[in-house]
This record gives structure tokens, sequence and C-alpha cells, in this order.
């Protein structure tokens, strides 16, 4: 039990992290770009969202939480790509943001909510930065339309293999975040307090035995459901090679029957006979 550490990219253990308040404080002030001291308070919030009616998709965040100015914070850790992330995002935070508001009250009560997405796959394959920040803004002149929504994404695999010694405490956080080993672990706590913090609550859990069990079941579930996505993708890929063999042959006879087809022609034989003999159409041949 004291050699095992759990991992933090797992959603169980992120969010037993996160119940640490110094570490809490310490990753929202680095991804929101705040003054530690400017936040106050913060508060872990029921992760289901409300449904509104029966038929409505249920939406259940990761981590949720609230900031002391009222902001709305969803954290979500993703380990199997989703090419539909951005959606799947956009469709918890609005149910978040429009969770605000009940009949009577006017649009002024809504506060801002934050997504925070930590992915374990590459979301933007065409750019190189392992961090990236969205805002809704006008095209060409870049003026925010509304700062009540906001997207932070961390893309793991993005992260250089060395760290500097001016390396952020952004990259530190998600270097610890994607860490697996005690090396790793000890030094990322040795250059921040706030990811020390976390590296004592991660110990705390990984010593629990419960917790463990949890974790274990947690990361077993997500090991199946890969292996399942892997599975499926091989199954396609066989099926889509079966097809092209059948449509490669289908070719090849095609081609065959319109070369003697071509020659049927060349000697002046009727196409009653031309059809019986080669299967084409009568429209095949005329093309030909």
């Amino acid at each position: 039990m004291s050699e095992f550490l759990m991992k933090p990219k797992i959603d169980f253990a992120f969010k037993e992290i996160m119940m640490d308040e110094k570490a809490r404080l310490g990753f929202l002030s680095v991804i929101l770009k705040l003054n530690r001291e400017d936040i106050k308070e913060t508060r872990i919030l029921n992760a289901h969202l409300r449904k509104n009616h029966e038929d409505e998709k249920q939406g259940i965040l990761d981590v949720r939480i609230l900031m002391d100015n009222d902001t709305e914070i969803d954290i979500e850790i993703q380990l199997a790509p989703i090419h539909v992330w951005a959606e799947r995002s956009l469709f918890y935070l609005s149910k978040m943001y429009t969770e605000q508001i009940i009949k009577g009250q006017d649009y002024t009560v809504f506060k801002k909510c934050v997504n925070i997405s930590i992915l374990d796959f590459e979301l933007f394959q065409e750019d190189e930065e392992f961090y990236s920040c969205f805002h809704i803004r006008e095209d060409t002149r870049h003026i925010l339309y509304t700062d009540k929504m906001e997207f932070h994404v961390l893309e793991l695999p993005k992260l250089p293999p060395e760290l500097r010694e001016d390396s952020s405490d952004l990259l530190l956080w998600a270097k610890f975040i994607n860490a697996e080993r005690k090396e790793e672990f000890d030094m990322l706590a040795e250059r921040n307090a706030d990811i020390r913090s976390a590296y004592q609550q991660l110990q705390v859990i990984s010593r629990d035995r419960e917790k463990r069990l949890e974790y274990e079941a947690r990361e077993k579930a997500l090991r199946d459901y890969n292996q399942m996505i892997i599975e499926a993708e091989m199954r396609g890929e066989a099926r889509g090679e079966a097809r092209g063999e059948a449509k490669g042959e289908a070719r090849g006879k095609n081609e065959m029957a319109s070369n003697i087809a071509r020659n049927m022609l060349g000697l002046n034989i009727p196409i009653d006979t031309i059809i019986k003999s080669t299967g084409l159409t009568a429209e095949q041949i005329k093309n030909l």
C-alpha cells in the first residue's frame, strides 16, 4: 500500500484531490489567471445538473465548483478520444448557465460559467500548444461578445518531455496531473507549494483501502471502455476491408466484361448476344 500512488488524471483521483482546499485554490488561480489571495473561498457543488423535463439528457459533471464571486466552474477529465468534445463541453456549460435562472427572474442574474477540460488526447491536432483558452468574440475586430462563458483546454499528450527552470505554474500543474511515478511527484511538489498540498492529498487517498478499491474499479471501467472502442474500430476496419475487397472484385469483373464487350462490338456481334455473354446492360454497352 505504501508504494501505490493513484494517477491524478483518473477522474476519481482528481475529484479527491480537489477536495483539498489549498490544492483547489492553487489549481484554479493558475488556470483562471487570478491572484491566489483574491480568491476568498471556493465550494464543491453537487455534480448533477438539473433536468427540467423527463426526456432531457442528464448532465453529470466531474467536479463542480462555486467561486466566492458566484462564478461556476466545471472541471472535466477525459482519457478516451471524443471527437465531439467541444459540443459536449458546450452542452454541459450551457446547462450550468441556464440553471441559474428561474421563473420571474430577469437576465441580470446570470453569472460567469467556466469549463476546464483536461484531455488525454489531442483535440486540436493542427496546433502544438498544450493549453488553449476560448471566449465568444467578434471574428475580425475580436470584440468580446460576453465574458459569461469561458473554455479552458489542457491537452496532456502535448506536454513537453522536460521542465525548465522558468517553466510556468500552469505547466507544473499539467505535469502533476499527467504524472505516474513517485519521482515525478516529488520533483513537482518541491517546485510548487499548492502542488505539494495536492500530492499530500494524493498520498492520503492512495493509502485509503476503500478509496483504492473505488479507484481501481474506475480505472478498470476506463480500460474496459477503451478496449471496447479499440475492438469496435478494428471490427469497422475489417468490415471496411471486406467491402473494399468485394468492390475491387466487382470492379475487376466489370472491367473484364467491358473489354470482352468491346472486342465483340469490334466484330459487329449483335448487342443482345453481348448482353447474354457479358452480363452488362444495354446502357453500359452503349456507353462503350
